[in-house]
């Protein structure tokens, strides 16, 4: 029997299934299971990275919150999207990845009971760290329409209680790609600020959107601004997800205890990592190479929409992957990628506890595959459904 914190987080299902497919080593097999992608690092981090091995300080645990260098990238990069200005030595730290600010985050806001509000349906990821935290999932649904998914401002709202420490939102989300606003930070500002809420907001994928759009910050909102946390990640727009660095950034007294959780949890990030994000950051060309990857990103979302017109997928607004209703087909999720791997060679997630909703759907991640291999995807389905 696991310990109580265990007993409702079940794993991902990217991990078993990467597994399988690993194991089967075919060539043919369409590998849609993961967020990875196959779009090279922006060149000054890679310069940055090699420059980095022959560093001293780069091999090292200190300091503890990360370098200055990345602080200063980073507080920049989110106060110039945010339009605001945020202290890097007292309103940024450095995280080893995305996910680990999220959990850090959640572990310095939450107390034993307390909900977090989510859209559903969610990554499992999200969702695991929440409980593991001692959080409650409070879950609001996310529809789906032709143009994408979508989630009522005033439903979000509504779920903001006494009993709520956070609200944790990412845009474009994953797994489904939907798209958050301005109309859904001016609707949350009231009732976090009346009940005490922190909105934790996910920005690593917040530049891939597919509306040509830039990303509106929920710190941007003036009633939001004092209850934001940004969590960022080099992993999705910088495509660098071996490096593993990440930022938290917010007002002074709660990053101060985001910092205390890492100093308790991971003690310090990957040193040859981030001389290398604070650069991609920083360079003149940084929201042109993030364009430019997303532009790809797009046509491949665009080649699988095409490919699967007919079939009951929800369009992306961005991000790195789709949902497909395996629910509609006669399937449950894990039916559907059983059929998917075994008849279509396409190695796809079945969103199993991803959100009370995610039994009904299978992921499929564009963003590792060029269009030249997307295209013939229809026929693989077919193949799966016969």
């Amino acid at each position: 029997m696991p310990v109580s914190r265990l007993r409702d987080i079940p794993g991902i299902g990217v991990d078993a299934l990467g597994d399988r497919a690993d194991a089967l080593a075919d060539p043919e097999l369409l590998r849609l299971e993961n967020l990875d992608t196959d779009l090279r690092p922006p060149h000054a981090a890679l310069v940055a990275t090699h420059q980095a091995i022959d560093l001293d300080s780069a091999n090292s645990y200190l300091p503890f919150q990360g370098s200055g260098e990345l602080r200063r990238a980073a507080a920049a990069h989110v106060g110039r999207i945010a339009g605001r200005s945020y202290d890097p030595e007292t309103e940024c730290v450095s995280v080893a990845g995305g996910l680990n600010g999220v959990l850090n985050a959640l572990l310095a806001t939450v107390e034993p009971g307390d909900e977090v509000v989510l859209t559903d349906p969610v990554y499992a990821g999200l969702v695991n760290r929440v409980r593991l935290a001692g959080g409650v999932p409070r879950f609001v649904p996310s529809r789906p329409t032709p143009e994408g998914w979508r989630v009522e401002p005033e439903e979000l709202a509504a779920a903001v209680g006494p009993r709520t420490a956070a609200v944790l939102l990412m845009s474009p989300a994953m797994p489904g790609g939907e798209l958050l606003g301005a109309g859904h930070w001016a609707a949350l500002a009231e009732p976090c600020r009346r009940h005490g809420a922190w909105l934790i907001y996910d920005a690593a994928m917040e530049r891939i959107r597919f509306d040509g759009l830039p990303p509106q910050h929920p710190a941007g909102e003036p009633g939001l601004a004092e209850r934001t946390i940004t969590v960022g990640s080099a992993s999705k727009e910088l495509r660098m997800i071996g490096w593993r660095v990440g930022w938290v950034v917010g007002p002074a007294q709660i990053v101060a205890d985001i910092r205390l959780v890492g100093l308790t949890n991971v003690v310090c990030q990957v040193g040859l990592g981030q001389r290398a994000v604070a650069e991609a950051l920083a360079a003149p060309d940084a929201d042109a190479d993030v364009a430019a990857a997303t532009d790809e990103w797009r046509q491949r979302a665009e080649t699988v929409v095409a490919e699967l017109a007919g079939y009951p997928l929800v369009r992306p607004g961005g991000g790195w992957s789709l949902l497909v209703d395996a629910g509609q087909l006669g399937f449950t999720a894990s039916e559907f990628s059983e059929r998917l791997l075994a008849r279509g060679k396409v190695v796809a997630t079945p969103m199993d506890g991803w959100g009370p909703s995610g039994g009904r759907y299978v992921r499929l991640v564009y963003s590792n595959e060029p269009v030249h291999r997307l295209t013939g995807l229809a026929e693989r389905v077919r193949a799966a459904l016969l």
